[in-house]
């Protein structure tokens, strides 16, 4: 009996101290060398940030963080473009041409985020659920995310959707059912064609489609001035 009490207590003196033992933490690598970024190209030409509306000229920009319509109530971007990785914009140019046949079209809000915009807005927003935290990074700094929504291609003018872009309340959620039976049927229509060409909605943000391969691709600072 003794014995195994003596053992017990030097397991239960192991499994403490293991406990109490500081988890290794992974160093979180961001890339803001432009020289590195291009290096990466030529490694492999997928890690390219290509320009969405020059690869996909009809498509609309509303670029809402290169002005002061956004939550942040700053210009965030000094310019207002859309970037995303190579195999992403491929992805968005099959879905603009099948809306294009139905006579809709896709409206970019955001792409590729420099790593130093999703600082800033994390120390700024007041609901924490609605940007990435930097101690991870955001699919947006890796050129795999893309913020949008559905245009009338006659009339340019947005679908109706559950929200407007960039909301904080609870009907923004890729699921919520209080809402128009028409903001839902244009909502969900969106998420089953991204899904489709693996471009998968964010829980909470009907808006924000994230490329299933992002974890392909490191998270980036540089600015678009340099793209």
């Amino acid at each position: 009996m003794k014995f195994n009490l003596l053992s017990l207590f030097f397991f239960l003196s192991l499994a403490v101290c293991a406990q109490n033992k500081p988890a290794t933490v992974q160093k979180l690598v961001v890339v803001n060398s432009y020289n590195q970024y291009l290096a990466s190209i030529k490694t492999n030409p997928d890690n390219e940030l290509v320009e969405i509306k020059k690869a996909i000229p009809n498509i609309k920009l509303d670029i809402r963080y290169a002005t002061k319509n956004n939550f942040m109530q700053q210009v965030m971007y000094k310019q207002a473009r859309a970037f995303a990785r190579r195999p992403v914009v491929d992805a968005l140019k099959k879905i603009q041409k099948e809306l294009n046949k139905k006579g809709y079209g896709l409206k970019i809000f955001d792409g590729y985020r420099p790593y130093a915009i999703t600082v800033a807005f994390y120390k700024k927003a007041s609901d924490k659920n609605f940007v990435a935290n930097p101690a991870k990074g955001s699919k947006h700094n890796r050129g795999c995310a893309v913020d949008l929504t559905l245009i009338n291609l006659k009339t340019g003018k947005e679908l109706t959707m559950p929200t407007p872009y960039d909301s904080f309340s609870a009907a923004a959620a890729a699921k919520y059912e209080n809402v128009s039976p028409e903001a839902k049927k244009n909502r969900d229509f969106l998420i089953g064609l991204l899904g489709k060409y693996k471009m998968n909605v964010l829980e909470n943000e009907w808006w924000h489609y994230d490329f299933s391969g992002w974890k392909n691709y490191d998270l980036m600072d540089i600015p678009f001035e340099r793209l």
